[in-house]
C-alpha cells in the first residue's frame, strides 16, 4: 500500500491499443465503466428472463428502485413526463451509484472521484435543461433569468446573479459528489494505513473505526446517487415548467 492516500485516485493505463494509426489508452476508469456497464447489462437481461408476477428479492428490489425514480420524475418534471425522462434519470442514478459503490471494492478504480467524470455528467445534465428549455419556449426560456415578481428597476442587477447561480448548477453538481466520494476513501485509506502501523493492542481502534465508515459509505454512495438524480430531475422538470 502506498504511502499517498490520494495514490488510488491516480489513473494508470492498463493498455494501449493500435487502431488505424491511433493509439488508445484503456485506463483503469475505463475498465469500471465497462463494469458498471456489464453489470447493468446483466441485470436487465436477468430480469427479461427471470420476471415472475410475484418479484423475487432482486426483482423487489429493482422495482422499488423503478418506483423511486419514478416518483422523483413525478415530483420534479410531472407524472405526464415519466415516459419521456425516467429512463435517463434511472440510467444516471445507475451509473452513479454503481461508480460509487465499485469504488469500495478493492482493486476496482473509484470512477465518480474523478472530477473530469463528474464534471462531464452534470455538464450534460445542465445543457439537457437547456436544450429542453429553448426547444419548449424559446427566447421565453430567457425568463429564468427573471424571477417572478422583481421590479424592472432591479433587473440589472438580478440578471446577473442569476447568470452566475445558472453557470454554478454544474459545478455544485460535480464538485459535490467529487468531493464526498473523494474525503470519504481518503479517510478509510489512512484508517487501514493506522491498522498496520499501530501497536497489536491498538490496532483494534482505527480498524472498527473503519468498519463503521466503511459501511456508511455504502448509505453515501446510495445518497449521493439519489442527490444527483434528484437534482438532474429538478434542473429539467425547471426548463420544462420555465419556472426557478
Amino acid at each position: 500500500m502506498n504511502g499517498n492516500p490520494l495514490e488510488e485516485f491516480f489513473l494508470h493505463t492498463i493498455a494501449k491499443v493500435h487502431l488505424f494509426g491511433m493509439t488508445i489508452s484503456v485506463s483503469e476508469a475505463v475498465v469500471s465503466f465497462w463494469i458498471i456497464a456489464g453489470i447493468a447489462l446483466l441485470g436487465a437481461f436477468h430480469l427479461k428472463v427471470r420476471a415472475t408476477v410475484v418479484p423475487g428479492k432482486f426483482q423487489g428490489l429493482v422495482e422499488m428502485l423503478y418506483e423511486t425514480m419514478a416518483r422523483v420524475v413525478d415530483e420534479n418534471i410531472g407524472p405526464e413526463y415519466r415516459e419521456r425522462y425516467l429512463p435517463w434519470i434511472l440510467s444516471l442514478f445507475l451509473i452513479v451509484f454503481l461508480g460509487n459503490f465499485l469504488g469500495l471494492v478493492p482493486r476496482v478504480f473509484t470512477v465518480t472521484s474523478e472530477i473530469v467524470v463528474t464534471g462531464i455528467m452534470a455538464v450534460a445534465v445542465y445543457l439537457t435543461s437547456l436544450v429542453i428549455g429553448f426547444s419548449r419556449h424559446g427566447l421565453r426560456f430567457f425568463s429564468v433569468l427573471v424571477p417572478e415578481g422583481v421590479p424592472l428597476w432591479m433587473t440589472p442587477l438580478i440578471i446577473p446573479i442569476e447568470i452566475i447561480s445558472q453557470l454554478a448548477r454544474p459545478l455544485s453538481l460535480a464538485v459535490r459528489l467529487f468531493a464526498n466520494m473523494t474525503a470519504g476513501h481518503t479517510i478509510l485509506f489512512v484508517l487501514f494505513t493506522l491498522t498496520g502501523t499501530l501497536a497489536v493492542y491498538l490496532k483494534w481502534l482505527p480498524f472498527s473505526i473503519s468498519v463503521v465508515l466503511y459501511l456508511l459509505e455504502v448509505l453515501v454512495a446510495f445518497i449521493q446517487a439519489y442527490i444527483f438524480a434528484i437534482l438532474s430531475a429538478v434542473y429539467i422538470g425547471q426548463a420544462v415548467k420555465l419556472n426557478h
